[in-house]
């Protein structure tokens, strides 16, 4: 005989409404108190948070009249923005154009073709994202059709599509934290739930972490492996990255990012991108200098299983000097001491004197 439950059916008619809800994961924690907490948006449908403010700049086009029914999407990405409108245009009955390089994870773009977008290739020069290129093929190909084109540089609703993050981190929580870091990139994920944060009342430090290489801190260009974050050199950043809303903004090499994504993988199992790496690399070594009992959380903005061919591929790795056992083991040694820390903390006072 089948159980009645008390409980109602808990089935959803659409795939956009699973978004949200992610869990949080603790990687580390100090002797100290402190903690260091994964945002794990890999658990989102399409495997990224980018969905989120994908689906917010879609509705808000809706809203306001700028996107039709049986409308023609066209966005420039990486990939994790456009496998998220992707979703959406698949729900909402809209054609779908993305501008992509083959500087992108070939499983996002098999992903995007797997749901039906139309990918349109930008010419790429090999060594880094061709962001530049990618926007004059969209402006062409919305000036002859008409399109619509979000724009997540530009867009308000990017960062917009980030207020839920932020309420679900307070609610989880049960109380305030004390440190976010998150790669920056178009600045929707990092800067829209830091205002939402602080909007909500939150005290938080916000740390936003680059590749080494973006101009996005004002460093000197450079070449970076690194996908879904960065501006290449001569791009023009948006006004979706505010400044202000970032406390401290730091840039971290491919390979200090790489080994730690790799290294989070053998501890934990749970495999994330590499500009979550990034984050967490800064986390990690972070950690062990703020205050005690502090609570950091690093958003894990996509799942590792989409650079299985780059990020977790030794022969990848060492065909672009990417590959760095000491950059491994020094990771390792600093969970490990983390570890310690609080075996030693634990521990009751040596006063034998005292004891008899």
């Amino acid at each position: 005989m089948i159980p009645k439950h008390q409980s109602a059916e808990r089935i959803v008619m659409a795939c956009s409404d699973l978004i949200g809800g992610t869990p949080l994961y603790e990687l580390a924690r100090t002797g100290s108190g402190s903690r260091l907490l994964l945002k794990l948006e890999q658990f989102n449908p399409t495997g990224s948070c980018k969905v989120r403010m994908a689906r917010e700049m879609i509705l808000a086009a809706e809203r306001d009249g700028r996107l039709k029914p049986g409308g023609h999407i066209v966005e420039p990405t990486s990939g994790n923005t456009g496998q998220g409108i992707a979703l959406v245009a698949i729900e909402r009955g809209y054609k779908f154009t993305a501008i992509v390089d083959h500087h992108a994870a070939r499983d996002k773009l098999r992903a995007m073709q797997a749901m039906g977008v139309n990918l349109v290739f930008a010419e790429s020069r090999g060594d880094g994202p061709s962001t530049i290129a990618r926007r004059r093929l969209a402006e062409e190909i919305v000036a002859k059709t008409g399109a619509f084109w979000p724009d997540q540089h530009t867009n308000p609703n990017n960062n917009k599509g980030y207020a839920g993050l932020a309420a679900e981190l307070l609610g989880d929580l049960g109380t305030d934290l004390d440190y976010l870091v998150g790669t920056v990139g178009t600045g929707g994920t990092m800067c829209g739930t830091v205002k939402e944060l602080r909007h909500l009342g939150s005290l938080v430090t916000s740390i936003g972490v680059e590749p080494l290489g973006s101009i996005i801190f004002g460093g000197p260009p450079g070449k970076y492996w690194q996908t879904g974050a960065g501006a290449p050199g001569g791009f023009t950043v948006g006004p979706n990255v505010d400044h202000t809303l970032i406390d401290e903004g730091l840039t971290v090499s491919d390979i200090d990012a790489f080994a730690a994504a790799r290294v989070v993988a053998r501890r934990t199992g749970i495999l994330v991108g590499g500009t979550s790496g990034a984050a967490i690399h800064v986390a990690l070594k972070r950690l062990a200098l703020v205050e005690p009992n502090s609570t950091m959380v690093v958003l894990v903005c996509d799942a590792g299983e989409k650079y299985l061919d780059s990020v977790y591929d030794d022969e990848w790795l060492r065909e672009r000097h990417l590959l760095d056992e000491l950059a491994h083991q020094r990771l390792h040694r600093l969970f490990d001491a983390y570890r310690d820390s609080i075996h030693l903390a634990s521990r009751p006072s040596c006063n034998l004197a005292a004891g008899g």
